[in-house]
Formats: structure tokens, C-alpha cells, sequence
């Protein structure tokens, strides 16, 4: 008896969502929509900017509320898919909190250490550069306040800058990764930042994304969407105070691309090689290509 209610409430709960979440998915273009409102280009970014400028101070720990604790095994497995390198010059976009380029750096100095060890010095002569850019100076500020903590404040290799993902300002063909984790969602133009992505790569160089995505699996879809709507908007009210941030957040994720087709866009994009792999059903996905 107590399965068949769960059954019936979960078909309800899909009878009051999907209306929703259908008449909104494709009405407007990614540019102009912020959630599921449609507004000007111009507006989506300032709304997005304050977005962001609210949640910063709680960002990590919202990622670890609503997560429970996986995103630090999405980002790890993030960056263990990069094979990050000594002397690598690597750029992770939207990273303001630095968590994926403490992961790059962190890696590095242990394959360094290795290598120190077993008498390879020659190989660690080129300096490592791990670029951490985000369009907003508090989320920049957070990475920077947790670099210090961690003892990564003077760290040469560790550079922080404030830049657009969709106007980089590296040289073409500088960089030998490109990361982007919970970010590529929240810019205007996708198709503009996959392309500064490839223009910034070298010959050779991978680009990554992680990124919350679309469940396919029916019971779990229903389950997933109960969560998102009426679980994490509440989380972010009673931890952050912002509850309308965090409906933003589980809006957008909704009008985000589903992965056949963002790895069409990535494709489009000029990268080879493009694949995805979707983690706990979907929930999310690491995207990846190769600049060849």
C-alpha cells in the first residue's frame, strides 16, 4: 500500500512539474533566458552577476548540501580525466572558488614530488601556471581567501584572473587544458565560450566540462525533479538566505542543453573526439574534446 501512494505521488508530482518544465524548454533561446523568464541579453548577465555575487560567501557550502558531499568525486573525477602535468599551463573558466584548480594543482605537485624522487629533475624545469578566471570579483575573492587558507597565497603557479568566458583575454593556442565545472550553464552565449575554449587551447589540448544535466530514467527523473524544486530552493533560503538564487539555479539546469546536444555544440566548435559520461543517472555530466 505504502509503495502504491509513492507511485500515485510521484505521478502527481509529474502531472504539476511537467506542464512546466515543457511549455518553458525550448520557447526561447539559451541567450535570452534566465531560468525560465526570457529577458535581454544585456539583463541575463547582470541577473546572473547578482546571482552570484549573493551565493558567494555559502557557494561550497550549498555545492555540499545539495550534493551531499558528490561533487568533490565529480570534480576529482574531473580533473583525473584532464591528466594534469608539471609545467602544464592550464585554465580553469568560471572557477572562482578555486575547488577544480586546487584539485590541478594538487595533482601536479604530487606527480613533481614523484618525480623529484626518482631523479627526474629535468623534468620539472618549465613552470607550472594554473589560470582560475571568473567574471565575478566575489567568487574570485572566495578562491583567493581559500588559496591562503590552504598556504597557496604567494603560489606563482596559482593565478587569479577576473575575465569573460565568451572574450578570454589569453593568447590563441596558449593553454594545454581547459576546464569548466558548474559554469558554461550561466553564460549568455554557449556557442561563444566553446569557441574562446578552442581558440585558447593548443594543438593537442583537452577541454573538459562538468556540468548538471537531464535524467532520463523515469521514477528517478520524478524523484530528481521533486528535489530540485521544492527541496533546494528551501535549502538556500534557510543556509543562504537566497532563495530565488537557488530557483535560478534549478531552473536554468532545466534549460540547459541535454548532453547529445551540447556534445553537437562542442563538435560545432571545431574540437575532435567529443564525448560525454553521465554521472548518477544523468544528474550530471563531464563533457570532453580534443583541440587535434
Amino acid at each position: 500500500m505504502a509503495m502504491r501512494r509513492s507511485l500515485r505521488n510521484l505521478c502527481s508530482l509529474r502531472k504539476n512539474f511537467s506542464p512546466m518544465l515543457s511549455s518553458t524548454s525550448f520557447l526561447h533561446s539559451h541567450a535570452t533566458s534566465f531560468g525560465f523568464k526570457e529577458v535581454s541579453e544585456d539583463e541575463k548577465g547582470k541577473l546572473v552577476g547578482n546571482v552570484f555575487s549573493s551565493v558567494a560567501s555559502s557557494y561550497d557550502l550549498m555545492n555540499d548540501l545539495m550534493s551531499v558531499g558528490l561533487h568533490r568525486l565529480w570534480k576529482d573525477r574531473l580533473v583525473n580525466q584532464m591528466h594534469p602535468f608539471p609545467g602544464m599551463k592550464h585554465l580553469d573558466v568560471a572557477g572562482g572558488t578555486g575547488d577544480v584548480a586546487f584539485r590541478i594543482l594538487e595533482n601536479i605537485n604530487n606527480i613533481s614530488r614523484r618525480a623529484l624522487q626518482e631523479g627526474f629533475e629535468d623534468d620539472l624545469k618549465a613552470e607550472t601556471q594554473v589560470y582560475v578566471c571568473d567574471i565575478n570579483p566575489k567568487m574570485l575573492n572566495v578562491g583567493k581567501k581559500r588559496a591562503a587558507e590552504r598556504g597557496l597565497g604567494e603560489s606563482r603557479s596559482l593565478i587569479w584572473v577576473e575575465g569573460d568566458a565568451e572574450a578570454l583575454s589569453f593568447e590563441d593556442g596558449s593553454m594545454d587544458g581547459y576546464t569548466i565545472a558548474f559554469g558554461i550553464r550561466n553564460v549568455t552565449h554557449i556557442e561563444k565560450a566553446l569557441a574562446e575554449a578552442y581558440r585558447v587551447l593548443k594543438r593537442g589540448g583537452r577541454f573538459l566540462c562538468l556540468e548538471l544535466s537531464h535524467v532520463e530514467i523515469p521514477i528517478f527523473k520524478e524523484l530528481y525533479d521533486y528535489y530540485s524544486f521544492s527541496v533546494i530552493p528551501a535549502v538556500g533560503q534557510l543556509v543562504a538566505n537566497d532563495r530565488e538564487s537557488y530557483q535560478y539555479l534549478v531552473e536554468s539546469i532545466r534549460r540547459f542543453p541535454p548532453q547529445e546536444k551540447f556534445a553537437s555544440m562542442i563538435k560545432d566548435a571545431g574540437f575532435k573526439k567529443v564525448e560525454y559520461e553521465n554521472l548518477v543517472g544523468g544528474v550530471v555530466a563531464i563533457h570532453s574534446g580534443l583541440k587535434l
